[in-house]
């Protein structure tokens, strides 16, 4: 008999909204994860510890840890306090570095994850990947998908405008992520995954065309929504290629080259509107400026302080940070010349879409 249908692993509960926080407990309990509050929480130096006091008379059970740092020796830390105790689940509160902390060793102990997300900054908060630094830099750590996965709008709203905008420019470069993955799959006959596919890129389709502003809980909710798709399609195709490709391959160079520059969704979002620009998607670029720019981010290597030399050598650079991945870099494979001389012609455009 034919195969009809697969399953889709998604978390159970998926929560977007102002007060979130505070029905944490009943979540908890109406999903069978923890009826009596038997949950480790782990904080960060953030939000955290907020959201923690307006948990804790529902969660009077609960043990709270604090981590920094989102390292490998953080997260291994982590684990051998949790393994002191039984816990029915961990729950991470806060931006992506505790979340990822918490995923790594929730995952290394066998326990169901839940997170609960104070900022949004990059795509982790439902993504089947932590992102921990180590003593030779930075790795990609396979881990189980979180449980559930809330969102409170109440504490994304009073954070920084930088991490929303970080988000946006991680989630938005996913168009180009999903660009790399099918010109994989045409020229190397790589398999690509269409419902990944569809997912990662109809959620940035609907943030790139939204009308509000990152202060207006419609946008916020488009965002938050189009960060937890990306991390629901990494999951079902078993990658990161719905939301990492040649975008990604100029941010991870730029980390390695000049540690520190700007923020990885502000980095990914200029190399996700180069990539478009080096495919030659006319349409498709501009609309993707006209995004950056309205909403604060980066469209030319200025605005995170790089020269336009050095980002020409961050590109040239890309291809080495995922040998494993065919993007347009990889594609083209451009000399510097070229390269300096494409970036040129970007920036020459960019003043008919920003100005």
């Amino acid at each position: 008999m034919p195969l009809l249908a697969r399953t889709v692993t998604t978390p159970l509960a998926i929560e977007v909204r102002r007060g979130a926080v505070a029905d944490l407990a009943a979540l908890l309990a109406d999903r069978r994860i923890s009826a009596g509050g038997d949950v480790a929480v782990v904080v960060g130096p953030g939000q955290g510890e907020q959201v923690v006091e307006l948990c804790r008379p529902t969660l009077d059970s609960a043990d709270v840890f604090t981590v920094t740092g989102g390292s490998v020796d953080s997260a291994n830390e982590l684990l051998d306090r949790l393994r002191r105790r039984h816990y029915d689940a961990v729950v991470g509160i806060g931006g992506g570095k505790t979340i990822d902390t918490a995923k790594y060793a929730a995952t290394r102990y066998g326990l169901p994850m839940v997170t609960v997300a104070t900022s949004l900054a990059n795509d982790g908060i439902a993504s089947p990947v932590a992102s921990l630094t180590h003593e030779g830099g930075k790795g990609s750590y396979g881990v189980h998908m979180p449980i559930a996965v809330l969102v409170d709008l109440d504490f994304v709203e009073h954070g920084p405008d930088r991490q929303t905008q970080a988000g946006i420019g991680d989630a938005v470069s996913n168009l180009n992520a999903c660009a790399d993955w099918e010109l994989a799959h045409e020229v190397r006959g790589e398999p690509i995954d269409g419902l990944a596919v569809t997912l990662a890129r109809t959620s940035a389709e609907a943030l790139l065309n939204h009308p509000s502003k990152i202060t207006d809980d419609a946008f916020l909710t488009t965002l938050a929504e189009a960060l937890i798709l990306g991390g629901i399609a990494m999951s079902i195709c078993g990658s990161s290629r719905p939301a990492s490709g040649g975008d990604h391959e100029i941010s991870h160079a730029i980390e390695h080259l000049w540690p520190g520059t700007s923020s990885h969704g502000e980095q990914v979002g200029l190399g996700a509107l180069f990539c478009t620009w080096l495919r030659g998607d006319v349409e498709r670029f501009g609309q993707l400026a006209r995004c950056l720019h309205r909403h604060g981010l980066a469209t030319r290597p200025a605005d995170v302080g790089l020269t336009d030399e050095q980002f020409v050598e961050a590109v040239r650079f890309a291809p080495r940070t995922r040998p494993d991945r065919y993007t347009i870099l990889e594609h083209l494979a451009l000399p510097a010349d070229d390269l300096r001389n494409r970036l040129g012609d970007q920036l020459d455009a960019l003043r008919d879409h920003c100005g």
